[in-house]
């Protein structure tokens, strides 16, 4: 990678890290091409990003970004998306699906350091779209439960005309 190949992956990296809700760092040492691509995917259907990124280049693009800058070791895989669940869950899936190959290392939340504890909390929560759909479970429920009781009550009556 030439040395403008690196400013230019810098760059991108700040602007969007900038834009990120949340950005995990995980450890992905002994990971297959082929397991790498399956959290790849992961991320891609919800729209997250994953890249690997050599230690001072992240480094470099946090500090750019304004972020809290965190200690980098090692083989890192950096996660991140525009909310903050999103990226949390897919670090979390990982981790479980390949249990010993892939561990979440740290995070930032809204560019500020966040426990791991936080991190783990967040990945549990439901999604935007899984609140959307309790929420319409809800609204619905009132409406099915009083089509259920005019239907008992029309069949109660059509057994009492017949009888």
């Amino acid at each position: 990678m030439t040395r403008t190949e690196k400013e230019e992956l810098v760059a991108q990296l700040a602007a969007e890290f900038k834009d990120a809700a949340a950005i995990i760092v995980c450890d992905y040492k002994g990971l297959s091409v082929q397991e790498l691509e399956t959290v790849r995917n992961m991320a891609r259907e919800e729209e997250v990003k994953v890249k690997v990124v050599k230690n001072t280049l992240a480094k470099l693009a946090l500090s750019q970004a304004g972020c809290d800058v965190l200690e980098l070791k090692d083989t890192n895989l950096v996660v991140w998306g525009d909310t903050q669940v999103l990226p949390c869950k897919i670090a979390d899936k990982a981790a479980g699906q390949f249990k010993e190959k892939f561990k979440i290392k740290a995070g930032l939340l809204e560019g500020k350091e966040a426990e791991m504890d936080t991190i783990m909390a967040l990945a549990k929560l439901p999604t935007r779209d899984e609140l959307l759909g309790m929420l319409l479970n809800v609204w619905n429920a009132p409406i099915t439960n009083f089509t259920i009781g005019l239907k008992a009550l029309a069949d109660k009556k059509e057994a009492e005309g017949e009888a």
